[in-house]
């Protein structure tokens, strides 16, 4: 008989097993000595040893599922149970009960994992069915389209839900882009419609522009050219070739327009420079009848200077008011002198000789007065002005002294 720590091999040859039960048969070996026999079953007992090592690092390192790491487990079991191999088998029997706890623990973590996932995963969905449910109401037809594109990615880089949370959550992502892209085809299709009657409207505002380009109204014409730009503007935009093409030739007929005004114009401008010079000389002329000495001679000199004056032409808008300016005081110099005269020879206006005396003085020294203020601040061409018709007051109050001289002889 033979024996170790673990098993024996009585006479007959058969070969037991110790564990905590008792002895237990492992099998009979007719084959060889007693010592073959324990070695024989010693190795097979390594093997179940190396099995459970191997199960142990696969449950703890990869991702063996639950069910086929029990069905590992429990075939391991049944070689134990059988008791086909000489070792501590009470021993295996911990490390399988230690391995199934192990397997459950995992199942535990991965059935939580799973649950946390799906919990994540549901709440990203309503947040995308959320973010989807806001989009459908934009009007920003690009970003939230492009927007909507991304969130579909996304939703389908996350798990799926049981079937009636998923199918709900969907039904209602899928509404909203659905409703989007209603709005968004309802907007662009009312967009053509109104770019297809804007282009109606520029091409009847385009055939008048040509049409007017080669008026000579210019005033009238001009001003009709603002309101057919008016209108342009407010008519929108057409689509994007029809509108190029119809503003070149909307713009093309107002610029043969304006560049022929512009010639007119800068004719009319050069005639009526000259006009300007040949006025400032009879201006000059003019100014020299002041201060008058022989009304009769001056109110005759006046008039033929005022029949040439009619007879040249308009003069630049800007210049008109200071060239006419100056033949209305050279004017307002004779009617003041002929008042004068008039008072003079009156015998009514012998009473009131001194008091108009005292009023030209007053408004000669009020002349000079603004003269010099005028002078003071650099406006030199007012101060002129006022020169010229300080010469007719003072003209007029030299008169009206010497009137006054006359009333008292």
């Amino acid at each position: 008989m033979s024996s170790d720590p673990w098993g024996r091999v009585d006479e007959t040859g058969t070969v037991y097993v110790r564990t905590a039960d008792g002895e237990q048969v492992v099998g009979s070996w007719q084959a060889g000595s007693p010592a073959e026999a324990l070695a024989y079953f010693e190795r097979k007992y390594e093997g179940i040893v190396v099995e459970i090592g191997l199960l142990e690092r696969r449950v703890k390192t990869t991702d063996l599922s639950a069910k086929d790491a029990t069905t590992a487990i429990e075939h391991l079991r049944t070689q134990v149970d059988e008791h086909h191999a000489v070792g501590d088998l009470d021993a295996l029997r911990k490390r399988l009960d230690a391995l199934v706890a192990t397997v459950e623990s995992r199942r535990e973590e991965r059935k939580a994992q799973k649950a946390k996932q799906a919990d994540e995963a549901k709440h990203a969905k309503e947040a995308l069915v959320a973010e989807a449910e806001e989009l459908a109401q934009s009007e920003q037809w690009r970003s939230a389209g492009e927007r909507l594109r991304a969130l579909v990615d996304t939703w389908k880089g996350l798990p799926r839900l049981d079937r009636k949370s998923d199918d709900e959550l969907w039904h209602r992502f899928s509404h909203a882009r659905s409703a989007f892209s209603k709005r968004r085809k309802a907007h662009f299709a009312s967009l053509d419609a109104q770019r297809e009657e804007a282009r109606k409207v520029k091409e009847k505002l385009v055939t008048e522009a040509e049409a007017l380009s080669g008026s000579t109204d210019w005033g009238a014409t001009a001003a009709r050219y603002r309101d057919l730009m008016t209108q342009w503007k407010a008519a929108g935009r057409a689509q994007r070739e029809a509108e190029d093409e119809l503003w070149n030739r909307f713009r093309g007929a107002q610029d043969v327009f304006f560049a022929a005004r512009g010639e007119v114009f800068a004719e009319r401008d050069a005639e009526q420079g000259e006009n300007l010079k040949l006025k400032e000389e009879l201006a000059d002329e003019a100014e020299k009848l002041v201060p008058v000495t022989d009304l009769k001679a001056a109110r005759a000199a006046f008039r033929g200077i005022n029949e040439r004056w009619e007879a040249i032409g308009h003069v630049p808008r800007d210049a008109r008011p200071r060239v006419e300016g100056r033949m209305q005081a050279v004017e307002r110099a004779l009617q003041e002198a002929e008042e004068a005269e008039w008072r003079r020879t009156n015998p009514e206006a012998r009473a009131r000789a001194a008091g108009l005396t005292g009023q030209l003085q007053a408004a000669v020294d009020k002349l000079r007065g603004q003269i010099d203020a005028a002078r003071a601040s650099g406006n030199n061409a007012r101060a002129d002005k006022l020169a010229r018709e300080l010469e007719g007051r003072q003209a007029l109050l030299d008169q009206a002294l010497k009137g006054l001289e006359e009333f008292g002889g």
